[in-house]
């Protein structure tokens, strides 16, 4: 596979274009994003979904210009997949014959299944969640994918979109019938959806505002949660919005103000009809599902076990010796392990440790001097695919404090709401520590490690006189004596 891609999203409201580089077999990331609200849709289900000519203007010069993006980044490979708008537009030949001839661009137009199957494959293997239904909102579509034990059991799609919905029902104020269609559409669903994954711009947007007003302390889309029966009142406040000014001052942007409401009924009458427990926010959806699908076309579309791309990117560009990060993760698992009978932690604590221990050398990449603030950061806003907004959190912090004294309440006070409590960080911080004093000398020493009542016996084949002296000034969570032999 190409190590530049680059994806080109036709959507019915917005065209998007995405640009990966990898850095390894199965990792990436992104170095590029580009939008463009081109409606080509705009106009088309008033005139029997035939795709209008300002419209296709706007979409063609959009395309030149991701093109010259692509290009100008040295991207070796371009896919462009359409939606909604042209798979249902009869005239679609016009602007696809244009495009292929004046741009040498071929573009593929996805079934409504494809294109949930593309959502489906890169909230599966970007998100951490297991079971759960991912509802893409479209323009002129919306897509289900049934996700079943970290499969793709189902896929649906049904003519549901922003567009559709403003251009058939809501010029004309009519509210009702917008909702009657809908469930009417739903009614072909017979699937529970106690967890939905939102993709898509009206879900992305709804996001941002319960965000913002519950002054969420992590400044993250993509895997933002929150409880879907509790903003049932709020989604009725944007639908009953009848000015800019009003959707202004409940948060809205001034680039959504055209399709809020027609997204917001939508995304209202699916969590309420099918009774939505937990929405999930994804920032990614089907141009990641196209990137996925070609770069894991030998893996069954997933990666393999216990990989995390976005571990594997940052260790990758960040880390110069690959060797130490993979010594210290071992390490980290020994200590966790003999000492499992003190700090008694729940066991999913263990990968957190090792993957801080494995990360902890980032921040040097840019510079030594506050290297534990600049790990922080990248992970905070680096490991963006697979991790909870809680575990990240964690892990994060448990690199920023790799000092000899213990984390205090008041270091973690701006962002308690997504940590455990102190007495967690504090043992994990402990053997983050020490697990970075052990190897003080950069020997990669195989130690053993014995745990006698409260005192953890550490044996080397060699006497480091620099990681005896740093061990000797480590503070423990418990009355714990270190003994270097």
């Amino acid at each position: 596979m190409a190590k530049i891609t680059a994806i080109i999203d036709i959507g019915s409201n917005s065209m998007r274009m995405v640009v990966f580089k990898k850095t390894s077999r199965f990792a990436f990331h992104l170095i590029n994003e580009s939008k463009s609200k081109v409606k080509i849709s705009e106009g088309c289900y008033e005139n029997n979904g035939n795709l209008q000519p300002l419209p296709m203007q706007r979409a063609f010069e959009a395309l030149q210009s991701f093109l010259e993006i692509a290009k100008n980044l040295k991207s070796r490979k371009i896919l462009c997949v359409a939606t909604s708008a042209l798979r249902d537009a009869p005239n679609k030949k016009e602007f696809l014959s244009k495009v292929s001839r004046d741009l040498k661009l071929n573009i593929k137009v996805i079934s409504g299944e494809k294109e949930a199957y593309y959502g489906g494959v890169s909230t599966l293997n970007l998100l951490d969640c297991d079971n759960f239904t991912s509802v893409d909102i479209g323009g002129g579509s919306t897509e289900f994918a049934f996700i079943k034990e970290g499969n793709i059991a189902k896929t649906i799609s049904l003519d549901i979109g922003t567009v559709r919905i403003q251009e058939l029902f809501l010029n004309k104020n009519d509210i009702d019938g917008a909702k009657e269609y809908i469930i009417s559409q739903l009614e072909s669903i017979q699937e529970k959806l106690p967890t939905v994954v939102g993709l898509g711009g009206s879900a992305r947007a709804l996001s941002r505002i319960i965000k913002k007003n519950d002054l969420y302390p992590l400044d993250n889309l993509h895997g933002f949660t929150y409880n879907a029966q509790e903003k049932l009142p709020f989604f009725r406040d944007i639908i009953e919005a009848t000015s800019n000014k009003e959707l202004k001052k409940l948060g809205v942007e001034k680039d959504r103000y055209d399709t809020i409401s027609s997204g917001t009924i939508i995304f209202k009458t699916i969590v309420k009809y099918f009774e939505v427990q937990k929405v999930v926010t994804s920032e990614v959806g089907v141009r990641e599902g196209v990137y996925l699908c070609d770069l894991l076309r030998t893996s069954n579309y997933k990666f393999p076990a216990n990989f995390n791309v976005s571990v594997r990117s940052l260790l990758d560009r960040f880390v110069d010796d690959a060797s130490q990060s993979a010594y210290l993760g071992n390490n980290a698992r020994n200590l966790y392990e003999v000492l499992q009978p003190l700090h008694n932690l729940d066991p999913k604590y263990k990968s957190i440790l090792i993957i801080a221990s494995k990360l902890e050398q980032i921040g040097i990449s840019l510079n030594f001097d506050k290297n534990e603030d600049h790990s922080f950061w990248y992970i905070l806003n680096g490991l963006t695919y697979g991790y909870t907004h809680k575990d990240k959190m964690l892990i994060a912090t448990i690199t920023r404090f790799t000092k000899k004294s213990l984390p205090k309440k008041k270091n973690i006070e701006e962002f308690k709401s997504l940590l455990p409590n102190i007495e967690v960080v504090r043992w994990l911080n402990f053997m983050m520590t020490l697990n970075i004093s052990l190897n003080s000398e950069f020997k990669k020493m195989k130690y053993a490690y014995t745990l006698e009542e409260n005192i953890l016996k550490i044996h080397s084949l060699d006497n480091q006189y620099l990681v005896k002296n740093a061990i000797e000034k480590i503070q423990t969570p418990v009355d714990l004596e270190l003994e270097y032999i």
